[in-house]
């Protein structure tokens, strides 16, 4: 797991450079990879470029909010399958269910606590890799199956 958790990218996402701080420095201590975000067009830049293996996501933000940020990863197929982690204040049914149907994959209420964002951080990225190495195995199968049989 060591192995899995030094590869691992997050993008913490948050207009608020206080909250972002603080979800980073409770993410440090593990052997992670972490850049900050402070608005939704800034995630949408980085996740280009930084490639984050999940991303902790604000909801209410003044440019592009959370749920459009999210909206549109779900719907890129290059970003569809990072884990997205929805960090809000807002605890009303609606908005839970407005980022459900945005293809939020996990909530975290604020104040957040650090053991609990640990533990979904981790479960998220065990995932993550999991789908990835069967994505790369059912790959190598395939091109098993292609190659002519010399038998």
């Amino acid at each position: 797991m060591a192995e899995e958790n030094a590869k691992s990218r997050i993008l913490v996402v948050d207009d608020n450079t206080a909250n972002a701080e603080l979800l980073e420095a409770y993410l440090r201590d593990s052997s992670w990879e972490i850049d900050l975000a402070y608005s939704g067009s800034e995630a949408l830049e980085k996740v280009a470029s930084f490639l984050p293996d999940i991303i902790l996501l604000d909801i209410m933000m003044p440019d592009i909010s959370g749920y459009d940020v999210c909206r549109k990863l779900k719907t890129d197929i290059e970003t569809r399958d990072i884990p997205v982690i929805m960090v809000t204040a807002l605890t009303e049914l609606e908005d839970v269910e407005k980022a459900v149907e945005a293809g939020t994959d996990d909530f975290l209420s604020k104040p957040v606590n650090r053991i609990e964002l640990v533990t979904r951080v981790r479960s998220l990225l065990r995932l993550r890799h999991l789908k990835n190495e069967l994505a790369r195995t059912l790959s190598y199968l395939d091109e098993l199956e292609k190659k002519p049989n010399d038998g």
